[in-house]
């Protein structure tokens, strides 16, 4: 007896590891670029640490409102075209009939074959059909706004912890190399990690997270050297 396979594709973790990615690589780099900022403007050791934590807290929040807001409108979207698509083919089931006909034709199918198809589809699950191949919405990459909310929230809070300890454990002379090095460290290796689960190269996912985070340190330092501001 053959055995079932069962393929896994790569497509099937855009829903969260798109939100997971983002969240993490901006609690670190924005965390670690404002705590940095912030010594590099000669404020106490204490304040720096208070930063950083308001500036998880903050940006946890703002992640996970503004990707909430950000995939439900796409939701919202999605959710109108699918009740529009059902009117239509309780209104005028002929017409759908031959939207999904045409678009069989486009992909190569002759149309006695492609109307059969269409016909199949149609009576086993025709909206559905209708979603996948005339909309473009299936059921892999509908948006979800709640679990794209949570993710980006907690990511971003995974990132950012790693600047706070960092902050934390540091010594007050040499906090903000053991910061941007703590920092660049995670940063490769979330690029890595995230280039290996979405199937694309490692080296290059990791050296352009590590590329932008240092960049951003760097532009904050040295706004905090230029105005010399204290907390």
């Amino acid at each position: 007896m053959r055995a079932h396979h069962i393929e896994a594709h790569k497509a099937q973790r855009i829903g969260w590891l798109r939100a997971a990615v983002l969240g993490a690589n901006d609690g670190v780099v924005s965390v670690a670029s404002l705590v940095i900022g912030v010594a590099a403007g000669g404020a106490p050791h204490g304040a720096v640490l208070l930063s950083g934590v308001a500036g998880l807290v903050a940006g946890a929040m703002s992640m996970a409102a503004g990707e909430y807001v950000s995939v439900q409108s796409q939701s919202d979207t999605e959710n109108a075209d699918l009740a529009r698509e059902r009117r239509e083919l309780a209104d005028e089931p002929e017409r759908e009939l031959a939207e999904l006909t045409a678009i069989y034709m486009q992909r190569g199918l002759d149309e006695p074959l492609a109307r059969r198809v269409a016909t199949t589809l149609m009576q086993h699950d025709a909206l559905g059909a209708h979603s996948r191949d005339e909309l473009g919405i299936t059921e892999t990459l509908r948006a979800r706004s709640l679990q794209a909310s949570m993710a980006s929230a907690a990511a971003f809070s995974a990132g950012a912890a790693v600047p706070i300890l960092a902050t934390i454990l540091a010594p007050t002379a040499i906090l903000s190399p053991v910061i941007a090095a703590g920092t660049l460290v995670t940063l490769a290796a979330l690029g890595g990690t995230a280039a290996y689960a979405g199937g694309a190269s490692v080296p290059r996912g990791a050296a352009r997270v590590t590329f932008w985070g240092a960049l951003a340190m760097a532009l904050t330092a040295g706004v905090g050297r230029l105005f010399g501001a204290t907390v």
